[in-house]
């Protein structure tokens, strides 16, 4: 099955838990909750105003320790402070991270659930910041762990994912695909998760 999962907008936006709630109700099985420079004390008050039955499909970018206090889904890593953090996720919580090369991936990813490699295509979010790999070289190498019964973790294709990169990131071999800009640079988030949904849920596995 292709994963869609979400992170948040680095801004904090009018009626966002609303709208939260909303795409949590249509579906939505995995956010990351990414408040870069937010304070303790906001991210746990956006922790507190979202339903607690959803607290399970949150990661957690920031303030870690909060992980502790809530039955999140778990922790993220930022690529900043990896290689420094020593702490451990709770027992049941899963932990992710963020590369920028298929070496980083092949070395570091065996303590994580999925990871993010980024840019795929080019961003919608940051100006500037596009496509870093040559899809042939992607799709070698994606094809080749898939091909290993015992490889960990699902790698999720992040950089300008919106409903006409969606199957593309499928056909390359991604085990999902994570949306930013364009969702929530959209008038209507909740329409373009749906549209998101229904691509994702036609998308068939490639051959390995």
């Amino acid at each position: 099955m292709f994963q869609l999962l979400l992170i948040s907008s680095p801004w904090f936006l009018p009626e966002e838990h609303h709208v939260l709630t909303q795409l949590f109700d249509a579906g939505l099985t995995c956010l990351h909750l990414r408040k870069p420079g937010a304070s303790r004390a906001e991210v746990e008050a956006y922790l507190q105003a979202v339903p607690a039955k959803f607290h399970g499909r949150i990661m957690l970018h920031q303030h870690h320790e909060l992980a502790r206090d809530y039955a999140l889904l778990g922790l993220h890593l930022p690529a900043a402070t990896r290689d420094n953090w020593r702490g451990t996720p709770v027992p049941g919580q899963c932990l992710s991270t963020s590369f920028h090369s298929l070496n980083e991936v092949e070395r570091h990813r065996r303590r994580y659930h999925h990871v993010f490699l980024s840019p795929i295509f080019n961003s919608i979010s940051k100006v500037g910041y596009s496509a870093a790999f040559p899809p042939q070289e992607l799709q070698v190498a994606l094809s080749r762990w898939a091909a290993r019964p015992t490889f960990r973790p699902q790698v999720i294709a992040l950089g300008g994912i919106d409903a006409a990169t969606l199957g593309q990131a499928r056909q390359l071999g991604f085990a999902g695909a994570a949306v930013l800009g364009a969702l929530w640079q959209h008038p209507d988030p909740v329409a373009v998760f749906r549209e998101l949904q229904q691509v994702a849920a036609q998308l068939v596995a490639p051959a390995v």
